[in-house]
């Protein structure tokens, strides 16, 4: 009886779709598995490879099977696409996967740890509550605008204007009104204080990890983007290069180039959006200060600042510093400091 050597597993809530083929490539398994039957099937199995989206309880799965002595391994849903070959269902979405894992240039995706799983919760539980206070900032400058009265943008004005019109007795505030911004003014110091607990999480986080330490030797790199890059990043060797992790993140230019000739354009976007978001707004910082710097990264960093915008510069060193950040991890360095020219400077 031939052997089951590869397997596409289409995952969801309760039920797990089974797509397997032999060396050959002749199918020899198609099931469908409910969530509690999938351990006990795949113990019974001889090791084999087993291919999954990267989606939610990818990674907790992935876990699962490797230590039942498989070969696992997951990648972004679109690569995944091509291979379907009818309408979208289970049973083809396995089928797909299976086809999809066994491509020798397919990449990959890491599987997490538990611990790296939980960083990232923290990280993702704190963005909630940051959009929370945002949808309750901006309520309540809506609300006050029903009675004629305005605040400037941003949660710091909020903070500083709604305690004195509320004892403000002459802008004609209705007392139900009065008592409900009331209410709503305590929600977001609440909110405030949840946020900042978080933040004070993630600075320990930081300073418990060593590769999180290293990387906070960048500048422009702080222990919210050390966290978040450590945990999503996982084993750094699933990637080629610097390059090609920056490219997992959208931030190189997307290509539209045919007969030897390269046409570049915006970043790609794509990979993970809070990520790119995060060293984005990173670089931002780091620009506004790069004047006053004499190193060759910061001479680069200016005169890129002078010949370009200022959102180009700053997706570029977003960029440089996703690929230093991939370095140091990989090659388990710190960080160099390397002078500028003196023709440069």
């Amino acid at each position: 009886m031939k052997t089951t050597t590869r397997i596409g597993l289409d995952i969801a809530k309760q039920v797990l779709q089974v797509h397997g083929v032999d060396e050959h490539g002749v199918v020899r398994i198609r099931k469908t598995l409910a969530r509690a039957q999938v351990l006990e099937f795949f113990a019974q199995l001889p090791p084999c490879t087993v291919g999954m989206e990267a989606c939610a309880g990818a990674h907790y799965w992935g876990r699962e099977l490797t230590r039942l002595g498989h070969t696992v391994k997951l990648m972004a849903a679109q690569f995944v696409t091509p291979y379907r070959k009818r309408g979208k269902n289970d049973a083809n979405d396995a089928e797909a996967i299976c086809e999809a894992v066994g491509r020798p240039n397919m990449p990959f995706v890491a599987i997490k740890t538990e611990e790296q799983q939980a960083v990232l919760m923290v990280h993702r539980a704190r963005s909630l509550v940051v959009a929370n206070r945002t949808a309750q900032v901006n309520q309540i400058r809506g609300l006050l605008g029903e009675f004629g009265l305005t605040v400037p943008q941003g949660a710091a004005s909020l903070r500083t204007h709604l305690p004195r019109l509320l004892e403000d007795a002459e802008n004609g505030l209705p007392m139900l009104a009065h008592e409900v911004l009331a209410g709503l003014l305590t929600q977001l110091h609440t909110l405030d204080q949840d946020i900042a607990q978080y933040d004070a999480k993630i600075r320990a986080l930081a300073q418990a990890s060593e590769p999180a330490r290293r990387l906070m030797q960048v500048a422009a790199i702080a222990p919210q983007t050390t966290t978040a890059l450590v945990a999503s990043m996982g084993d750094p060797h699933v990637f080629q290069s610097g390059r090609n992790y920056a490219a997992s993140l959208g931030l190189i230019p997307r290509q539209h180039s045919s007969g030897g000739k390269n046409r570049l354009g915006a970043i790609t976007k794509q990979g993970d959006r809070y990520l790119r978001t995060l060293l984005v707004h990173g670089a931002r910082a780091y620009l506004r200060v790069v004047d006053k710097k004499t190193d060759a990264k910061s001479v680069w960093a200016r005169q890129l600042k002078e010949r370009r915008h200022v959102n180009v510069a700053a997706v570029a060193l977003a960029a440089r510093h996703a690929r230093i950040a991939w370095a140091m991890l990989a090659r388990g360095t710190e960080y160099r400091t390397e002078s500028a020219p003196e023709a440069a400077a």
